[in-house]
């Protein structure tokens, strides 16, 4: 399925249905009294939050949303048939904005929650609602009320419990293969994931959590070179990063501080809050060390201020299950203090 995280759509609601003027024509009643129904209001348009979406490419083909108007009202005190509401189905984790002001309408998060975007306008009364004792012949009505018009902004933020992060050709592909059932592309070429790839980690004890890894970043990322940085939102919900490092990169490569320095580097200028996440760094490709227990791993965490480093081998699995386990205590941890702060 191609990915889509930004779509721009213009939503517009139907107009209320006008009031009916009308009187009593009944046989051997001379005088009828008003009997103008009401107009229908007009249908609005909702978003839906349709957990069976990942992206937004539906919203692509289609740039004009728009419900139906209000019917209006007719004789015999009979009211207009109200317009049908539209309804734009987004996925889960989809930020609304005005278009035009940039104002935030909605951060879209629980499955089937809706937003009214535009409502639709109200119906309009018929004579039958201005009669009175002393005004027994109106032939009042009121239009319907007009629908409204607006341009909105999609935004899509992926939800995953832990976001994979690391230079080009680190591994987080293979990793993310390896863990859950996900099946994003792997080749030994730079770039070869070009979007977010989300997967299910399954661990023992009914425990399972999400995890996405995002295209490799490289130094000035920011500024947009290679991807850019602009898939970085996708794992700004998350509530780990694992930051993955190749341990044995090819000559001409950054050596493993340095790549982790360039990542760290263009976290923190994307995002201070991104940056400040909980960070869980794994070397990667242990079935090239000799040693079972490679000093490289040692000079690496030496190197980063003693910070706690896991080795895995993704190709062979080598240390993924300690890894997945660290990450729910990480995760449950962060859990924790999240509900403490509510």
């Amino acid at each position: 399925m191609l990915f889509i995280d930004e779509a721009i759509i213009c939503v517009r609601s139907g107009r209320g249905g006008d009031g009916c003027v009308s009187f009593r024509r009944e046989k051997y009643v001379p005088k009828g009294g008003p009997d103008g129904g009401d107009g229908g209001d007009g249908g609005s348009v909702f978003l839906l939050v349709d957990p069976q979406l990942s992206t937004l490419v539906d919203l692509t083909g289609k740039h004009h949303w728009s419900a139906q108007n209000g019917r209006p009202g007719m004789g015999d005190n009979r009211s207009g048939k109200a317009g049908s509401d539209e309804i734009v189905r987004v996925p889960p984790g989809t930020l609304v904005y005005d278009r035009d002001t940039g104002v935030m309408l909605k951060d879209l998060v629980e499955p089937h929650s809706r937003l009214c975007v535009v409502r639709g306008g109200a119906g309009g009364q018929g004579n039958a609602r201005f009669a009175s004792p002393t005004h027994q012949t109106p032939r009042e009505f009121e239009k319907g009320g007009p629908g409204q018009e607006r341009w909105i902004r999609l935004e899509l933020k992926l939800i995953a419990d832990v976001g994979v992060i690391g230079l080009p050709n680190a591994g987080k592909s293979t990793l993310l293969s390896r863990v859950s059932k996900a099946k994003p592309k792997i080749a030994d070429y730079p770039f070869t994931t070009l979007v977010p790839n989300l997967g299910i980690v399954a661990l023992a004890g009914f425990r399972q959590f999400v995890m996405a890894d995002v295209p490799g970043l490289i130094e000035v990322a920011h500024e947009g070179v290679g991807l850019g940085d602009k898939f970085l939102r996708h794992i700004e919900r998350t509530r780990v990063i694992l930051h993955l490092i190749d341990l044995y990169p090819l000559e001409g490569n950054p050596r493993p501080q340095e790549a982790y320095r360039i990542i760290r580097g263009e976290l923190e200028k994307y995002s201070p809050t991104l940056a400040n996440k909980r960070e869980l760094v794994v070397a990667n490709k242990l079935d090239l060390a000799g040693d079972e227990d490679p000093a490289e791993l040692g000079e690496l965490s030496e190197a980063l201020g003693g910070a706690e480093v896991l080795g895995i081998s993704a190709v062979s699995g080598r240390g993924l299950e300690k890894v997945a386990n660290r990450l729910w205590e990480m995760i449950e941890a962060a859990r924790a203090e999240d509900a403490a702060a509510e």
